[in-house]
Parts: structure tokens; C-alpha cells; sequence
């Protein structure tokens, strides 16, 4: 069963268009992947399924209802939690207090909102960083954050724009592992956008790939990866480590 059906989606920005006739559906408690080269209109899909922009044309349905043209918020309450590839904290606020502000959304009460946001940040392997500023934190230690914060919302399906960008390869390996650990213990569905091809091939059971804003290929890893438009617009001219 689909958990989200993008069908024909379309946006444009005056004379650009950078979603073109999209198609594609998430299968609930999957682990999904959207790559492409930069530009390819990847973050702007995030953006039409999060409630951030309206699409221009075609349907964004998400748990059986239909959510394009709703706000953000909206959408969020619903069940769609998202980070942002530019981390973006709250500095001047401890990192549980972070968590907290996510955690309000479904959790009105604060003894409950931190109960909550301290589960959260030790599942991100934040707990002894809770009472540290935002401000202070590593690049690592922000991504988490960042995926923290989504998370305690209590989303149905989580939208991880390239949270393992600038790490390290130990850190990226950390935050797989993390991931699957959220995907196979709680059966969150996880639709990201990522560069690092050892970290989609780790984690993503199906692959999209979109370039110049269409959909060029899409299913499993290993198929997708020996595509030969695929390899000829992404994969040749990016590195695989």
C-alpha cells in the first residue's frame, strides 16, 4: 500500500519549469530515494509534497487524501514531517528545546512535549548534547538535530533533504544506521533526497531519478544504477564513494 502518490505533478516558476509531469508512488514503511544532478528539481518536489509551494498542475495524495493546495502546517499535522538541506536551528535555544518546539505540535503539555524530545534525541544520539546551545553544535550534530526535530513531530513519513551532506564517511555510515534503525523499529516511511550513492544504496529500497525536473528512471538500486541514461546524466559525472 502507497503511504504517498505523487501523480503528474508539475510546477513552474514563470517560464521555468522545474517539476515536469511527475509520477511516482512511496510504498507505506519504505525506505525511498530521489537523486538526480543539482538542479534536477529535487528540492522543489520536497517542497510540493511538504506544502511549501502548490503545483502547477497534477495531485499529491498522502495517506489516502488528497494534500496539494493545503498549507504546511497543515500538511504537517497530517503526518508529513521534512529537514531542510541548509540546517536551520534555532540558535539561541538549547538542543532539547529544539526537540521540544517539534514535539509541542502533538504534545500541547511540556512534561509530555520533553518526555518525547528526549526519546527523540537519544534515538538521534543526542541525549548527553541536550542541554548544549544549537549555536555550539558540529555540522554532524546539527544533521541529526535537524532530523530530530522532524521527528518529533510524530511524522507518518519523514522528507530528509540530503542530510548527509559535508559528513564524513563514519558519520555518514552513523547516520545510515540511525535511519534504518528509525525505518525498521517504528515502520516510518522515509522519502529522501541524497548525493552520496553508498548512503542511497545502503538505505533505499526504490529509487527515483529526476533530471532537468522529469522523472528519467525509476526502481530498484541495482537497476537503476545500470541505466544507461541515468549513468549518462548523473551517475558518470558524480562520485560514487
Amino acid at each position: 500500500m502507497a503511504i504517498l502518490d505523487v501523480a503528474n505533478v508539475s510546477k513552474a516558476f514563470g517560464g521555468l519549469r522545474a517539476v515536469s509531469d511527475v509520477t511516482f508512488s512511496v510504498p507505506e514503511g519504505s525506505i525511498f530515494a530521489v537523486i538526480g544532478p543539482n538542479g534536477a528539481g529535487k528540492t522543489t518536489l520536497f517542497n510540493l509534497i511538504a506544502g511549501a509551494h502548490q503545483p502547477t498542475s497534477g495531485t499529491i495524495m498522502f495517506a489516502g487524501e488528497r494534500i496539494d493546495g493545503l498549507s504546511s502546517d497543515r500538511i504537517c499535522r497530517k503526518g508529513v514531517g521534512r529537514t531542510f538541506q541548509i540546517v536551520r536551528p534555532f540558535h539561541g535555544l538549547t538542543v532539547e528545546d529544539n526537540v521540544i518546539l517539534g514535539a509541542l505540535l502533538r504534545r500541547p503539555g511540556l512534561p509530555s512535549a520533553t518526555r518525547h524530545a528526549r526519546d527523540v534525541l537519544a534515538r538521534l544520539d543526542l541525549y548527553d548534547k541536550r542541554d548544549q546551545m544549537a549555536s555550539s553544535l558540529t555540522l554532524p550534530d546539527r544533521k541529526r538535530l535537524e532530523v530530530a526535530r522532524a521527528l518529533a513531530t510524530d511524522p507518518k513519513l519523514l522528507l530528509l533533504d540530503e542530510v548527509m551532506a559535508g559528513l564524513r564517511p563514519t558519520e555518514t555510515d552513523r547516520m545510515v544506521e540511525i535511519l534504518i534503525r528509525l525505518n525498521r523499529e517504528s515502520g516510518l516511511t522515509i522519502l529522501l533526497i541524497e548525493h552520496v550513492m553508498r548512503a542511497v544504496m545502503s538505505l533505499a529500497q526504490n529509487i527515483l531519478v529526476l533530471h532537468h525536473g522529469a522523472r528519467i528512471a525509476e526502481g530498484l538500486p541495482a537497476d537503476v544504477t545500470r541505466d544507461p541514461q541515468v549513468v549518462k546524466s548523473y551517475l558518470g559525472a558524480e562520485a560514487l564513494g
